[in-house]
């Protein structure tokens, strides 16, 4: 049976095509900027149905302006924005890497490469499936390059199967991928029933568990063994950073000892001084114990500072300018812990009046409302509390304050700020209220109690109304990238539908399959969308594809939700290039790798997913 078109909405559907293919040339070379590309795409949607409209039976504009530009207000959208407010939240409060952190523990010890790898890579399809994978792509990339430092493997062999592994995982449920809500948000406005929140988790951790087999045991042997420039400028080369810790009664330190300096309960630092009172401790440290009012001189990297600032903020600071009071010297319950912290690097200026001073001679502190964590200094070793060290031009601090006072140092004479070492800290005393409200959206959300959009919006904000984050922090997590191409995305596929393409499509690929099975053109349907899904965006091919597979599946007479399963999990299938998904681009510097990297890994894992859905998904449907 043909499809049958008016004339008029005939060259209109050509002309949807048309724009399409435009659209995806566009963001394939990057002609233009993603932002400005999807905005374009928007505005000639606009115009050109303004001139040109597509009547309904009704005798009504089917596509007036409201129509294209619902995308902006698509509850896909505004859900995804929200899950980035989240993702967001869950990384300042340190939830996110606190557990990350856990990994290496339990893949530690006498475990090889293949165990901590298959505990960190399961805790990434896990934690994806509820959470945006992007920023847990972000999180899991130092973890697993520790895994690599560990076990003397490169990071190339590694970062891959991450980034595929946070993908997998967001395949399994509804809020696992922005794809999977914007094929949701696609049925619902085809006046089809929506998925609930675990519709399609069975045939997900059947391809999960199939790829996770994959990335583990297979893809680290396709992978080069490539080191670059970032591996021999590492952290680890020598940059270290002479702090001091005040040890006090009720520190977990007391009593503990450190033989040739080294501190079991201190990883990563080397002890350098002891200063008891008057009596100063040098090496070797056999027989010291540790006591409440040491103060220990320790020289550690500043990821190791890092990382211990966020276990116990207090220990690092020093009392660097003593009788001295001022706004910001405050406990921790004040001004140092509201509007966020940010870490970063300042050097003392050549002709710095700050030279051959120390820090409570400078009041740098009560100057800067900033403290000072570290010194490094590149020309010797120093062996001095931090208290008590006279600075050189050249010398390099390690100072924390709130976002303003840290950029405020730029017009500070005395020092030069470093301007790409600056980092925001994580709030860890948001940590709880962070986790029970994300906890909470997930409980509403897969219990069906008010519907995702409902439940992710009110979590994002409830996470602004309880300090976890700030207005400004919020909108910084929203990427307009992200939102202008769904829009854009939304926009053509709405336009594809009410021009009749996606029915012409769909009987274009019935008729040249006649004959063949429902099982065989859906399997033939999945690897189209797959390839293509490698070539424009994931989200793309997602929203051009869901009219298809609903009207395609009803040309067949089958259920339009199996079809639409094929679009969630075939859209996802962007392993062959670093273009169709972000966490690829993430993972593509730490990894060191080139463009035909990710088709030589990508390749098989689509063919690998391929036959497990077009084996499993026919008998799970009954089709």
């Amino acid at each position: 049976m043909a499809v049958e078109l008016s004339a008029g909405t005939e060259f209109q559907m050509w002309v949807v095509f048309a724009l399409i293919l435009g659209a995806l040339v566009f963001y394939l070379f990057e002609r233009a900027a993603m932002e400005m590309t999807s905005l374009g795409i928007i505005c000639v949607l606009l115009i050109f149905f303004h001139f040109f409209p597509v009547v309904g039976a009704d005798g009504a504009a089917a596509l007036p302006p409201a129509r294209i530009l619902q995308g902006f207000a698509n509850p896909a959208l505004i859900t995804v924005v929200a899950l980035l407010v989240m993702g967001q939240g869950m990384i300042r409060t340190g939830v996110l890497d606190r557990g990350a952190g856990l990994i290496l523990g339990l893949g530690g010890g006498n475990a090889g490469l293949i165990v901590s790898m298959l505990v960190a890579l399961v805790v990434t399809i896990s934690v994806s499936a509820f959470l945006n994978n992007i920023p847990v792509v972000v999180i899991f990339i130092p973890i697993m390059e520790a895994l690599a430092h560990r076990y003397g493997r490169s990071v190339s062999k590694l970062m891959i199967p991450l980034s595929y592994a946070a993908v997998l995982g967001g395949m399994t449920t509804l809020i696992g991928s922005s794809t999977n809500l914007l094929v949701n948000s696609a049925l619902i406005e085809m006046k089809v029933a929506p998925f609930s929140f675990f519709d399609f988790s069975i045939p997900g951790l059947v391809m999960a568990a199939a790829g996770l087999g994959y990335v583990i045991f297979i893809a680290p042997r396709l992978l080069p063994d490539r080191a670059g420039l970032a591996d021999d400028m590492s952290d680890e080369t020598g940059r270290h950073f002479v702090a001091q810790i005040t040890v006090s009664a009720d520190s977990k330190l007391v009593g503990k000892g450190a033989p040739g300096g080294h501190f079991a309960s201190l990883p990563e630092k080397t002890l350098r001084l002891v200063q008891r009172g008057e009596r100063a401790i040098l090496p070797p440290f056999e027989d010291y114990l540790v006591r409440p009012g040491d103060v220990l001189v320790v020289a550690a990297t500043r990821k190791a500072l890092a990382k211990f600032l966020a276990g116990d903020p207090g220990l690092l600071y020093p009392n660097l300018e003593e009788g001295r009071s001022f706004p910001s010297d405050t406990d921790r319950g004040g001004r140092w812990q509201e509007g966020g912290q940010t870490l970063a690097e300042v050097m003392v200026a050549p002709a710095s009046v700050m030279k051959g001073q120390t820090l409570p001679q400078i009041g740098f502190r009560y100057k800067t409302h900033c403290i000072v964590l570290g010194i490094q200094r590149r020309s010797r070793m120093i062996r001095q509390r931090l208290t008590d060290i006279r600075l050189e031009p050249g010398d390099v601090l390690l100072v924390q304050g709130q976002p303003d006072d840290v950029a405020a140092l730029r017009r500070h004479r005395d020092v030069v700020l470093l301007e790409w070492s600056a980092e925001e800290l994580p709030a860890l005393d948001h940590a709880k209220r962070a986790t029970v409200i994300f906890l909470s959206v997930v409980a509403l959300a897969a219990s069906g109690a008010v519907p995702i959009v409902v439940a992710a919006l009110t979590g994002a904000a409830a996470l602004v109304a309880f300090g976890v984050l700030n207005v400004r922090q919020a909108f910084q997590a929203v990427d307009p990238k992200i939102v202008t191409t769904i829009a854009s995305a939304l926009a053509l596929g709405v336009a594809l539908q009410e021009t009749g393409g996606a029915r012409y499509l769909a009987h274009g690929l019935v008729t040249a399959f006649q004959g063949a099975s429902p099982a065989t053109i859906l399997s033939l349907f999945f690897l189209l969308v797959a390839g293509l899904s490698n070539i424009i965006s994931t989200k793309t091919a997602a929203v051009l594809f869901t009219p298809i597979a609903v009207d395609l599946a009803i040309e067949l007479g089958v259920e339009p939700h199996v079809f639409a399963v094929a679009v969630i999990f075939a859209a996802n299938c962007s392993f062959a290039s670093p273009l169709g998904y972000q966490t690829n681009l993430l993972v593509m510097g730490p990894g060191h790798y080139k463009f035909t990297d990710f088709a030589r890994a990508g390749l098989p894992l689509i063919v690998l997913l391929w036959a497990a859905f077009s084996l499993f998904a026919p008998w799970y449907y009954g089709i």
